[in-house]
């Protein structure tokens, strides 16, 4: 019969063995990260800049937590183009993010896009972002279309942010940058592209023939414009898949009650769990078009590798 120290001997040297185990486990396990979605903030701007706040500053209270990489504005930052109170607004929602989280802004109609942005350019502009080792080209001399750059577990990622019903030469030059970044998997954003049910039939549509389906690594598009949550997945040139995402709150009670769409990339079971939240509410919607995972291939090198097929 073993002697009681002997047996807690063992028995500590059993625990030590199973933390031993559970640390490489832990180890060997791919790192989670987040990107966050945030919708259409016109009304938060125009009647409700403290849901605004709420919405950054829970993304910067949350950031090294649930390991935030990214936040994707998705246009109509404010409701009243010509109004600065409220550019005011939506810029002292957004300096909670600077220096916190990295992030892209983009023009919806109400913004003036395409041609009259000159206060998104004032608070939006290229000058926000100089000098930021995240950020890649813009467009010209403003921020209507722009690009930034981050990397999740080792993959590098670009987020494409076009303005609302972009151009041909806005559309020429995203697909050379598309080119220029092709070892980056893209997302490509901008104001309006889906509506629920499918694509917008003349913006969406174009976007997607003249960009979207020709350019292999992008893998995603997100964009709000119309009340609605939308997800759909396409196929293509290259027979892979694209995932088309909408996400606007702005119908629902105090402009949006706050509502976000955090996208939580999981590399150990090439899933991305996308979840509807809501600061202000303190609330989960776990609702199938709110809530829900897509299967996508996070091996670090599958880019390079289809781009040099």
């Amino acid at each position: 019969m073993l002697s009681m120290h002997r047996c807690r001997f063992l028995a500590a040297i059993l625990v030590l063995l199973m933390i031993g185990r559970a640390a490489i486990a832990a180890a060997e396990k791919p790192a989670e990260f987040t990107v966050v979605l945030l919708p259409d903030t016109q009304l938060y701007a125009e009647s409700h800049p403290k849901i605004y706040l709420a919405q950054t500053e829970w993304i910067k209270k949350r950031a090294a937590a649930d390991k935030i990489k990214f936040v994707i504005h998705l246009g109509d930052i404010v409701q009243n183009v010509d109004m600065e109170a409220e550019w005011k607004n939506a810029d002292r929602a957004h300096r909670v993010l600077d220096k916190a989280v990295p992030y892209s802004v983009l023009p919806g109609n109400h913004d003036g896009g395409p041609g009259n942005t000159l206060l998104y350019n004032k608070y939006f502009g290229p000058q926000r972002f100089q000098g930021l080792a995240w950020r890649g080209p813009h467009m010209g001399e403003k921020n209507d279309n722009n690009c930034c750059l981050f990397e999740g577990r080792g993959m590098k990622f670009m987020v494409l942010s076009l303005e609302y019903n972009p151009g041909e030469k806005t559309l020429d030059w995203a697909n050379e940058v598309v080119r220029q970044y092709k070892d980056r998997r893209v997302i490509v954003a901008t104001h309006c592209y889906m509506r629920p049910g499918g694509r917008d039939k003349k913006i969406g549509e174009r976007i997607w023939n003249d960009l979207v389906r020709k350019n292999e690594n992008i893998f995603m598009t997100v964009s709000g414009h119309v009340l609605g949550w939308e997800h759909l997945t396409a196929t293509n040139d290259a027979g892979r898949p694209v995932y088309e995402i909408l996400s606007d709150y702005q119908g629902l009670p105090n402009g949006g009650d706050g509502w976000l769409q955090t996208l939580r990339f999981v590399p150990g079971e090439n899933k991305i769990h996308i979840r509807a939240y809501s600061p202000t509410l303190d609330k989960y919607n776990d609702a199938p078009k709110h809530t829900y995972t897509l299967d996508y291939e996070m091996k670090i090198n599958s880019v390079s590798r289809r781009n040099t097929r």
